[in-house]
């Protein structure tokens, strides 16, 4: 008999989350400033959010930043780079959702080693098909040529987000025990745990131009299909007092819903069973769930937390919004954390392994 595999985990790819978590508490100490003056506004208290508050006067501002990480590098094997332009809306418009802020405007920002206008056209076409779908303005952005920096390209955002009159964010501070956990169907992977996807694909060898057991489409292909934006849909149910907590299913997976509230426990026992692509990430690269469930989405992408009277007409308003179906994930109990009681499956915390 041949040596065991070593299981794929997100550090053996590379990243590994505690050194995350403390490079990044390093910095947030450091980073520390003296308030700026009351005339200019002052944070509005959400750390550890999906996205920085800032009220000036009676206004309230939302402003987040992202990436679509190593995406990129998939799109670069297959020559098509539309998806990841449109990643480049989704990732961030649906975290300003996710406090439930609707989206003004969007900077992006190029990091390349050499501007390719046949590259930059195809972005820009995603950029416009996700500007248009989340209702968002194209502000501007920087385009850097540093291929001392970076070998490829990178590509990032940052968007800034309103609060509509009489909207206030939504932090989770209001959730409670038997509150219904609600999820939005995501159209694959998004921009999240590429990774350790990647490198497991080229562990195995796998094609990327042809398609999966089960699939119809190219491999590839499933892989590039951008994040599915859910601004719209969130927007016709900010405004319900029964909605106690959004969340945006992104990298670190389900521990996500910790960022909302430490004080609750998230009992997720109607979680769908993942088929499709994650299944096949899962069985084929021999993952654990415990893995799956902390680095994808697991065909969840973002979360809507309601008191239990309002679940069915919230729901159904999210439907007619154009969420597509609604599942019902589970709710809250007393406790703190993320449960997944019928696979064994218990999440502390957001950051760390």
């Amino acid at each position: 008999m041949g040596a065991a595999r070593r299981p794929w985990t997100y550090a053996r790819s590379g990243v590994d989350r505690r050194a995350v978590s403390v490079a990044l508490d390093r910095l947030l100490r450091a980073a520390r400033s003296p308030r700026p003056p009351r005339s200019a506004g002052r944070p509005v208290g959400a750390p550890g959010h999906y996205a920085g508050l800032w009220a000036i006067g009676r206004e309230v501002i939302a402003v987040t930043t992202d990436t679509v990480g190593t995406k990129v590098l998939v799109a670069d094997a297959l020559g098509r780079w539309e998806e990841v332009g449109e990643d480049i809306v989704g990732v961030n418009v649906n975290d300003l959702a996710a406090v439930g802020a609707r989206p003004a405007g969007l900077v992006d920002t190029i990091l390349c080693a050499a501007p390719d206008p046949r590259r930059f056209a195809a972005i820009g076409r995603g950029l416009a098909r996700g500007l248009r779908s989340a209702r968002c303005a194209l502000l501007g952005g920087e385009t850097a040529v540093v291929p001392e920096i970076v070998r490829g390209i990178d590509l990032g955002g940052t968007a800034v987000g309103f609060f509509p009159r009489g909207r206030r964010p939504i932090l989770g501070d209001r959730l409670r025990p038997n509150d219904i956990i609600l999820g939005l169907r995501s159209t694959g992977l998004h921009a999240n745990g590429f990774t350790l996807v990647r490198r497991w694909l080229a562990e195995e060898r796998l094609p990327l131009d042809r398609p999966r057991p089960g699939a119809r489409r190219p491999l590839g292909e499933e892989l590039l299909r951008p994040t599915r934006i859910y601004v719209r849909a969130i927007d016709a149910i900010a405004d319900e007092p029964g909605v106690h907590g959004l969340a945006h299913i992104s990298g670190g997976g389900v521990r996500n819903l910790v960022r909302l509230n430490r004080r609750v426990r998230f009992r997720l026992d109607q979680w769908p069973a993942p088929d499709g692509l994650f299944a096949f990430i899962a069985e084929r690269g021999g993952i654990s769930l415990r893995e799956m469930y902390q680095t994808f989405n697991m065909g969840i992408g973002f979360v809507v937390i309601v008191a239990p009277s309002a679940a069915a007409s919230i729901a159904e308003r999210l439907e007619r919004a154009g969420a597509g179906p609604v599942v019902r994930l589970g709710s809250l109990a007393p406790g703190h954390g993320v449960e997944l009681p019928h696979l064994g499956l218990l999440y502390d915390e957001y950051g760390g392994a």
